[in-house]
């Protein structure tokens, strides 16, 4: 299998692929999204799922995705005609970077995506060029809830801890008005999805050539995991305004 296909199939459990349960995306969608009608982005969407979820809650909304991925976004057009919100929602198969908006948005998202821009603080430089006056920014990266090990650091990323996450965004002119550190349950329920959806699939077809393999390879991301960045990864999800 690659890349692609080992992500869509660990994240069949929790297609929200940051570590939120239904809750607190819904709390959070909520308090981001225009009232009435208005225009949603997310840039590196993946299957669509906070779109998709979005389009749901307001019936008004209009949503453009964007992701690197085909076969995500094939997944996320089969969704959307399934939940009957494939007419308001449009994908584009291009670097999230890349995407050059024709008009500005009232909501741009990009929760676990910050990497395609090179971290937090470009991400959200990215959303701002593409945001109408007044709108918000829903974004989720990591930061570190204690002092990482190197290991730590070389596998996720060079973080920070929660209070200077959010003073350098603070910084960059943006505004704090709701947020969520996901709990430790949270945390624990994502990579035991993850893992554990690999690894069920292996044992489930014992015959298949990959089976193997993507067993070892789900043991080897448990152990990752539990060894190295468990008690010291967090991940944070804020929605912003200038």
């Amino acid at each position: 299998m690659n890349p692609e296909q080992i992500s869509n199939l660990a994240h069949a459990a929790h297609p929200i692929k940051s570590p939120l349960d239904d809750t607190s995306v819904s709390r959070l969608l909520d308090g981001a999204l225009p009232r009435e009608g208005g225009r949603v982005l997310d840039l590196g969407c993946g299957t669509a799922e906070w779109l998709l979820r979005a389009l749901e809650a307001r019936p008004g909304l209009r949503a453009v995705g964007v992701d690197t991925s085909e076969s995500a976004l094939a997944l996320a057009r089969a969704a959307a005609q399934e939940r009957g919100v494939a007419d308001r929602l449009e994908l584009h198969c291009v670097k999230a970077e890349e995407y050059v908006a024709p008009e500005p948005f009232d909501l741009v998202l990009s929760v676990g995506a910050a990497h395609a821009f090179g971290g937090l603080l470009p991400t959200l430089a990215a959303a701002r060029t593409r945001l109408a006056a007044g709108g918000s920014v829903l974004i989720g990266d990591g930061y570190w809830l204690s002092e990482p090990t190197a290991e730590a650091v070389e596998m996720l990323g060079d973080f920070t801890d929660l209070a200077t996450t959010v003073d350098r965004v603070v910084a960059e002119g943006w505004v704090p008005v709701n947020g969520h550190a996901s709990t430790r349950q949270e945390l624990d329920a994502y990579e035991w999805s993850l893992w554990g959806e690999l690894a069920a699939w292996a044992l489930d077809h014992p015959d298949d050539p990959e089976s193997a393999g993507l067993l070892a390879w789900s043991h080897a991301r448990r152990d990752e995991w539990l060894h190295t960045y468990r008690d010291s990864f967090g991940f944070l999800t804020l929605v912003l305004r200038r």
